[in-house]
């Protein structure tokens, strides 16, 4: 849930605060550090002075290599 609104807003920073107010579901503040932490280690966001910024770029072509793979 964090992860697809960091990905819908990802061309702004958002404030930790913001992201708490705008998601659809109540998160606790330390279940949020934790998904935040886990997103920053496996590089898929940074977190500045100014907010929470979404900086993954999915490769859309290894989807299509993928299924036009042959399954052995």
């Amino acid at each position: 849930m964090v992860e697809e609104f960091l990905k819908e807003n990802r061309d702004v920073p958002i404030k930790i605060s913001e992201i708490k107010e705008k998601l659809p579901k109540k998160v606790m503040h330390q279940t949020l550090l934790q998904i935040l932490d886990y997103l920053q280690i496996s590089g898929k966001i940074l977190i500045g002075t100014k907010g929470v910024l979404w900086i993954f770029t999915e490769r859309k072509e290894l989807g299509k290599l993928i299924g036009e793979g042959l399954e052995i």
